[in-house]
């Protein structure tokens, strides 16, 4: 196994991450946009993750990171943070690669399910491009309409001059696809 982005403090013991410091979520830009990949990365890996939230207040909708793996409970915690660990479901949304191509499966929203090919060239570039948090400031401008669409779609997530791409590609799936 590849190992996970070292932005995040954290421990891998057999199938589980145990995140050393609260994840600033809350805090915008960069900080968020990696503690957003390292979630991400580890739902593709299919680890259980141990985590705190800083704060339970978000600059953006929560709803959009539902299928990420849910802070530890907290006695303040507002409604939302409730709600994303009892809707929070392994492969909620992913995306799977082909040549020139990502297909992502959405299914976030309860009796919803979106199925999405990029295949333009400038999505299919900033999809890739934004698998690493980056700086709006160093898109091209045709990135930064893509970014855009990416967004609208809730398939980025764009904070305080930053985005980072949301699906993870699923790399394990809990159960073997022979059981089914």
């Amino acid at each position: 196994m590849s190992a996970l982005p070292t932005d995040v403090p954290h421990r891998v013991t057999g199938r589980g991450v145990e995140v050393h410091e609260p994840l600033r979520l809350d805090a915008g830009g960069r900080e968020s946009a990696e503690a957003v990949r390292f979630l991400r990365e580890c739902q593709g890996r299919g680890l259980t993750v141990a985590w705190e939230a800083a704060d339970t207040q978000l600059p953006y909708d929560i709803r959009n990171l539902r299928h990420l793996p849910p802070p530890a409970r907290r006695r303040d915690e507002p409604e939302e943070l409730t709600a994303w660990r009892a809707g929070h479901r392994h492969g909620l949304l992913y995306h799977r690669r082909g040549p020139d191509f990502v297909s992502v499966l959405d299914r976030r929203e309860p009796g919803a399910a979106a199925r999405i090919t990029l295949d333009h060239p400038a999505l299919f570039a900033a999809f890739h491009t934004l698998l690493e948090p980056t700086p709006l400031g160093e898109l091209s401008p045709a990135e930064r309409t893509a970014t855009d669409l990416l967004a609208a779609e809730r398939l980025a997530l764009v904070t305080d001059g930053w985005a980072v791409t949301l699906p993870p590609r699923i790399r394990r799936w809990p159960v073997p696809c022979t059981a089914v």
